[in-house]
């Protein structure tokens, strides 16, 4: 720990919101790899069952079922499963809505890993131009402004000082960036997944009869 603190004074006052985008990077991605779980998104045995259900022209039964199942997959079908029996632009155009406000959710935060990735190199970057200004600054002022023989290791020692603040940007950004793009490409992975589960229930769905449920049948009764 004392460690840390050294180098954290080393590097100035610009490595503490470079440690902070890395401790934020990293509760961003931890909660986004908890919340793009497969199962949690599209639970494989759930989907088959739903298939299942519609294939047997059981919509109703398959409605219920997505409605109380909290996965994202359930949200999308289920929006899809109430317009059975409509045009197939209907329950299209029902599965693309859902579609899109559920791909939003899963996106959620991942361009806050987008702007850490952006923004760390360039606090580092200024960090040592920063220590770059006060290392000349000290050179001037103990040489009094005029010519003369420079104190190498000083001047060393500061630049050393300086680029302290760009190689810490540079490891924030590094891993923040790899972050976003793998939880990026994986919520693009479960949409391409959902838009062909629910192509393949499109046309079952279009021809099949309008959602009965059993409460709505004794209500007719």
């Amino acid at each position: 720990m004392s460690e840390l603190w050294a180098f954290l004074q080393k590097g100035g006052a610009l490595m503490v919101p470079i440690l902070a985008f890395s401790v934020v990077a990293l509760m961003v991605f931890l909660e986004r790899l908890w919340a793009l779980r497969p199962n949690r998104v599209i639970p494989r045995d759930f989907v088959a069952l739903i298939r299942r259900k519609v294939h047997e022209d059981r919509a109703a039964e398959a409605l219920t079922l997505c409605e109380g199942n909290p996965s994202t997959a359930s949200a999308v079908l289920a929006s899809g499963l109430r317009y059975a029996g409509r045009p197939r632009e209907v329950i299209k155009e029902a599965f693309e809505e859902v579609g899109r406000i559920e791909v939003t959710h899963l996106s959620r935060f991942l361009e806050v890993l987008g702007t850490i990735a952006a923004v760390a190199p360039l606090l580092g970057l200024l960090g040592t131009v920063v220590g770059m200004i006060e290392v000349f600054r000290t050179v001037v002022a103990e040489s009094g402004g005029a010519a003369g023989p420079v104190n190498p290791g000083s001047l060393a020692n500061g630049i050393w000082a300086a680029l302290m603040t760009t190689a810490a940007g540079l490891s924030a950004a590094i891993p923040a960036f790899i972050g976003y793009k793998y939880l990026l490409s994986r919520v693009d992975r479960f949409a391409l997944e959902m838009e062909e589960i629910c192509l393949g229930l499109l046309d079952l769905l279009a021809g099949a009869g309008p959602v009965v449920r059993a409460a709505d049948e004794g209500a007719g009764e």
